[in-house]
C-alpha cells in the first residue's frame, strides 16, 4: 500500500500518543475524527512585523494608587520605585483613550546603540510619540509572562515622559517577567543609559485624524 495513504508515517508512537493527549484523550480524539470537535490556532492580541510588535490598549481611569491595589490583587508584583512613580502627581491617568502601541524590540539596535537617546531618536524617525505612563500598567494587565516570552522579550518599558521617584531620579515604568514573579517596576533612566537586547520599548503610534467630511453628521 502506498506510503502516501499514511499521513502519520513520519510520526513516532510517542508523538501520536502526545497528539491524542493534546486532544483530551481517547474519547476526544474519536470525537475529532467524527468532526464533532474542531481544533483552531490560538489568536494573538498582538502582531509582529520587522522586529516591531503592535497592539492596542484602552485606558479606564485607574489612578496610580488604584493600579497598585489592582495589580497586587491579581498576583502581580509592584516594585518600590514603581510605587513611587505611580503615587507621583505627575502620573496622570486617562479614561476611555485607546492607544495604538508599537514596541521596538531591543534586537533592532546594536549593543552599543541600545541607549535611551538613540532609541528615542529611532522612534522619532518612525513618527512614534511618548505614551502616557499608564501604558506600562495596561501592558502588565494585558499580557501574561508567557505572551511576553513569545514576543522574545523579558521586559516592555513604556517610553513615557520620565517621572521622578522620591529621590529625584527620572524613571520609566515597565512590565517584566522574572524567575520570582510577574513585575511592574520602574527603571531609573538617563539619555545615555544602556538597555539589554531582551527589552522592548513601547511608544504610541500617531493618531489617525478624521477628515472634515468624516465629522459631518
Amino acid at each position: 500500500m502506498s506510503e502516501q495513504l499514511f499521513a502519520s508515517a513520519g510520526l513516532t508512537a510517542g508523538q501520536l500518543n502526545a497528539i491524542v493527549k493534546k486532544l483530551g484523550g481517547h474519547d476526544m480524539a474519536l470525537r475529532f475524527l467524527r468532526d464533532e470537535l474542531s481544533v483552531s490556532e490560538p489568536t494573538r492580541s498582538w502582531r509582529e512585523e520587522d522586529d516591531v510588535i503592535y497592539f492596542s490598549v484602552t485606558s479606564d481611569g485607574t489612578t496610580g494608587e488604584d493600579w497598585i491595589k489592582r495589580l497586587e490583587g491579581n498576583g502581580f508584583r509592584v516594585g518600590d520605585y514603581a510605587k513611587q512613580v505611580l503615587r507621583s502627581p505627575d502620573f496622570k491617568p486617562t479614561s476611555g483613550v485607546t492607544t495604538e502601541v508599537a514596541v521596538l524590540k531591543g534586537t533592532l539596535f546594536e549593543d552599543n546603540d541600545r541607549i535611551t537617546k538613540k532609541i528615542r531618536a529611532e522612534a522619532d524617525k518612525r513618527k512614534l510619540s511618548k505614551p502616557n505612563a499608564e501604558l506600562a500598567c495596561l501592558i502588565r494587565l494585558k499580557f501574561t509572562d508567557k505572551e511576553i516570552e513569545d514576543m522574545g522579550l523579558w521586559y516592555i518599558v513604556a517610553m513615557h515622559e520620565p517621572i521622578n521617584d522620591s529621590d529625584g531620579y527620572p524613571g520609566l515604568l515597565g512590565s517584566g517577567r522574572d524567575v520570582d514573579g510577574q513585575w511592574l517596576d520602574a527603571y531609573s533612566v538617563l539619555p545615555g543609559d544602556g538597555w539589554g537586547s531582551g527589552h522592548g520599548f513601547a511608544f504610541a503610534l500617531p493618531q489617525v485624524q478624521s477628515s472634515a467630511s468624516d465629522n459631518k453628521s
